[in-house]
């Protein structure tokens, strides 16, 4: 939509992201959606709009040509607003965020340099009905509180159209690039076997859940979560809660290991292969509960506790939970809140095991394809938090039912 091909937003919004570091596929669209809407604008908003971010944007494309790709797919203009300003009945947009849908010719141009965002040529974009190749970040004007609007268009492209497909973008200011990075892009990708180094690519190829991140053996020195499935897992698990309950906070043995182990679902958190971190979840009939956090004291500057709290809510998503109960020391609520908990209303301080603490409860949203009755059985059977990936039973179906065990008492 620029002159250059330069994404659409505001210094100061820049400012604002680049303190606040979100990568697109961290964004939490619940928790915007609590402040910001979204909208399909029409053609009168869209001039208006497009007018109020001229007057902050030198060079974006022409109105007409605007509307010309609005008219041939909605999808490539969403427009933006403040939750408290929204008139559903008569909308006003205050922001917006367009994109092109390319198809595979208009992907190759893009690559070779030769795609023309001033003009696009509607011939180069998908269809309302087609999956695109690929999502060309066309502007984003979203000054102020509306920046975090780019949850809302995450969730839009979560739709099953366009899940998985590539975003793109070509930044020609120091401010585009600075924006990109925050947001997780990369710069440089190969399209079609078209090395192409000024383009800036979001991967969105489908990364395994956050309670399943952690690959042995990977050579790497990222955080990772799994569910502990075997004994030596356990034994991670207490040798971390060992260290940090019994050894620095002085917990009774007796009272760290309260008769719940085996009865939970345990995460682990590891830096490379080294486990460094341990969560445990017990599931009641309307909660889950998280308790038993630890991080090894030489980890604690790492991302561990921030991932192994998202994986805990997002195993209890995929189970289709609504509701997070936790028993927080006093000093540490304010860790929790970022997560969404708050004080239990009318509830008071208590203590155990000589510490302080305070019940916090936190809203789930479920998981769009949580596990309940009528999902696939094989799902169902698979390997706790590995939902996502065929399990051995799935392998047995290779062998025809022959019942051995009943076939040997007849």
């Amino acid at each position: 939509m620029a002159k250059s091909d330069t994404r659409l937003v505001p210094e100061d919004s820049i400012r604002a992201a680049r303190l606040g570091k979100h990568r697109l596929d961290e964004m939490e669209p619940g928790k915007i959606a609590k402040h910001l809407v979204s909208f399909q604008p029409s053609e009168q908003n869209i001039v208006d709009i497009v007018a109020k971010a001229r007057l902050s944007i030198p060079g974006i494309a022409q109105t007409e040509e605007v509307l010309k790709v609005a008219r041939h797919n909605s999808f490539c203009v969403m427009a933006l607003a403040r939750k408290s300003k929204h008139d559903p009945e008569a909308p006003v947009a205050e922001g917006f965020v367009a994109a092109l849908p390319l198809n595979e010719l208009g992907l190759r141009l893009l690559a070779l340099g030769s795609f023309d965002a001033v003009s696009p040529d509607l011939r180069l974009l998908a269809n309302s009905d087609e999956r695109p190749a690929g999502i060309y970040m066309w502007g984003v004007y979203a000054p102020g509180p509306l920046a975090a609007g780019m949850a809302l268009f995450m969730e839009r492209v979560s739709a099953p159209l366009y899940e998985d497909v590539n975003l793109y973008s070509r930044p020609n200011t120091e401010a585009g690039r600075r924006y990109n990075e925050v947001l997780g892009a990369t710069r440089g990708v190969t399209i079609y076997g078209i090395e192409a180094p000024n383009v800036w690519v979001f991967s969105r190829a489908r990364k395994p859940p956050a309670y399943d991140s952690y690959v042995a053996n990977s050579g790497t020195k990222d955080v990772g979560i799994t569910v502990a499935r075997t004994f030596d897992d356990l034994m991670r698990v207490a040798a971390i809660r060992n260290a940090v309950y019994l050894g620095e906070q002085e917990c009774p043995y007796d009272e760290e290991y309260d008769g719940n182990d085996f009865s939970a679902t345990h995460l682990l958190a590891y830096v490379g292969d080294e486990p460094i971190g341990c969560l445990r979840v017990r599931f009641f009939a309307d909660f889950a509960k998280f308790e038993r956090m630890a991080i090894r004291k030489e980890f604690r500057k790492s991302r561990a506790a921030i991932l192994l709290a998202q994986a805990a809510l997002k195993l209890a998503a995929k189970k289709g939970y609504r509701r997070g109960y936790a028993h927080s020391q006093s000093r540490l609520v304010g860790f929790w809140k970022r997560f969404g908990f708050v004080p239990l209303e009318g509830s008071k301080p208590f203590v155990f095991s000589d510490f302080d603490y305070v019940e916090i409860v936190a809203d789930i949203e479920p998981d769009g394809e949580a596990i309940k009755l009528g999902a696939d059985p094989y799902a169902i059977i698979r390997p706790e938090g590995r939902w996502h990936k065929p399990g051995i039973l799935e392998r047995s179906v290779a062998r025809p039912a022959t019942n051995p065990s009943v076939a040997k008492k007849r």
